[in-house]
């Protein structure tokens, strides 16, 4: 299906009224396409709170409450603008909590000219918007989301030119067409990637700096009062409740980031400290995903540190890619595969999810800490992302589409198009290697080379077997067993297949004895 601007019409006659604009919860920003030609007269801006968009997953409570309080800051601010809002409250009396019965109720008030809309992140609202134009008597206008760099039908040529295969290339492709860190044609500091450089493990004693978080004022008093109410039984807490919810308080989170962690992530961007939630990332991401920041601007004011000196080159780079690269990826994937992507499970993984992704209860510290920095501040960064939660449901053979929607629950940056790719593909390869060339799976020796979560666990990364083994060690071998007759021939694993195939009979039954042990107790 092409997702080009396009006009849906049951046909009609046009009407001397303004056309109706409508904003969803992830465009909270001027520069929607939905916006572009606002006419402050006689245009009307929709935008509804619906219950049912917290509840199709049990979305942290933080989650919900960042995204309402943003919602009502933003229409404050083109209320402040002279422009006219229709805003639906999650507890208005009347509110139906559906996108499309809401979006009907505010036709029949303002009988507009048209309706216009910028097309949603999430494939299931892309369906729901397909009914609109039968179900309303005006026509429907569905933009494209001009704020991603790469547009669907650019995503579309480079695909055609064998240029979105894998990220590299396709993030060199991003760097030329922007000219974002090059220098007369080649890229800045002549080379693509500074990843082997950022792979640094928090040294003793290293300083960390101290994150800058935000109060909340009334208005965002009042929506954690209506979460605590509504949805008191999801996932998270919201005492911590420290995000930004308006524009001013975003760019003052990036710069920041840029004066106090920028300099530093590069170097410890893979880096995990126990106690230490944040480190040196950028804790932006819930801002670009929801429209409060821009990629475009993001990346600019990076560059800036580069060209200035106040952030060296591999600092910079990684943080670079991980927007302009990896982010515009990830949404090109999504809605070139989709809706068959969601479905595909390459290892044929079953089995639920464990109870602890939602207690943060076990004894494996790694995991504790990890659930308890999502359980505090509905964030938790990449590696501890991918090479914590991600590798243990990997390894445990849990069912994608569980640990696709925990991650999709639990995590205030979390909208379909980013986070399905990443768990689907990535950390759980169950797209069989669109995304990743090899599952990032990885014992119990990379969570203690990067971090302190060993000290004082449980169990011993150093044991390879027994009750006082790391669990990591032997999931970590009985997942290349189980998956030998798939995984074999990658030649990314050809070492650890070397490795198993120099065990012996003994040895393989004691790994599958020992995981099938383990995973059975999580039940």
């Amino acid at each position: 299906m092409s997702l080009d601007k396009t006009i849906l019409s049951r046909g009609g006659h046009a009407r001397s009224a303004g056309h109706l604009r409508f904003v969803l919860g992830d465009q909270l920003t001027r520069e929607v396409s939905s916006l572009a030609g606002l006419d402050r007269v006689h245009d009307i801006v929709l935008m509804v709170e619906v219950e049912a968009e917290g509840r199709y997953v049990p979305h942290h409570k933080q989650k919900i409450a960042f995204l309402l309080s943003a919602m009502r800051h933003f229409a404050e601010a083109l209320r402040s603008e002279g422009v006219r809002v229709d805003y639906v409250r999650l507890d208005e009396a009347g509110n139906t909590h559906s996108f499309s019965t809401e979006l009907a109720r505010a036709v029949a008030r303002h009988a507009p000219a048209s309706v216009i809309v910028t097309e949603p992140g999430e494939w299931r609202v892309r369906e729901m918007m397909s009914d609109w134009a039968e179900n309303l008597p005006v026509p429907v206008e569905i933009r494209e989301d001009d704020r991603f760099i790469c547009s669907h039908a650019e995503f579309a040529r480079l695909g055609l030119a064998r240029k979105t295969g894998r990220m590299e290339y396709f993030y060199r492709e991003m760097r030329r067409s922007t000219g974002i860190l090059m220098h007369e044609g080649a890229p800045e500091g002549g080379r693509w990637n500074f990843d082997p450089e950022n792979r640094r493990a928090l040294p003793r004693g290293k300083s960390i700096p101290t994150r800058r978080r935000f109060a909340p004022d009334d208005i965002t008093r009042d929506v954690i009062a209506l979460v605590a109410a509504r949805f008191g039984d999801h996932f998270g807490d919201l005492e911590d409740f420290g995000w930004a919810v308006t524009r001013q308080d975003a760019l003052r989170a990036l710069d920041h980031f840029i004066t106090v962690g920028l300099p530093d992530f590069g170097d410890y961007q893979d880096a995990m400290k126990g106690g230490e939630d944040f480190l040196f990332h950028s804790l932006i991401s819930p801002y670009l995903n929801c429209g409060l920041l821009t990629a475009r601007e993001v990346c600019a004011r990076a560059e800036a540190c580069c060209r200035a000196g106040t952030a060296p080159i591999n600092a910079v780079e990684g943080f670079v890619r991980q927007i302009l690269g990896w982010r515009e990826f990830v949404r090109g994937i999504y809605w070139e595969e989709m809706p068959a992507y969601a479905a595909s499970n390459h290892l044929q993984a079953t089995r639920d999810l464990p109870a602890m992704y939602w207690s943060g209860e076990t004894p494996m510290r790694c995991m504790a800490e990890c659930i308890g920095a999502t359980r505090r501040h509905a964030y938790a960064h990449h590696i501890q992302r991918l090479m914590v939660t991600g590798n243990f449901a990997l390894l445990a053979g849990v069912a994608p589409a569980q640990i696709e929607a925990w991650y999709l629950a639990v995590y205030a940056d979390a909208f379909e198009w980013v986070e399905l790719p990443n768990v689907h593909g990535m950390a759980m390869h169950a797209d069989g290697g669109r995304l990743g060339s090899k599952p990032y799976a990885a014992s119990g020796a990379y969570i203690d080379r990067m971090s302190d979560y060993c000290k004082g666990c449980d169990f011993d990364p150093k044991i390879k077997l027994g009750p006082a083994a790391c669990p990591f060690n032997y999931l970590y071998w009985n997942f290349l067993i189980e998956n030998e007759r798939v995984l074999s021939a990658n030649p990314r694993l050809a070492m650890p297949y070397r490795t198993i195939g120099r065990m012996s009979v003994s040895q393989r039954s004691q790994i599958v004895e020992s995981a099938k042990t383990f995973l059975s107790g999580l039940a």
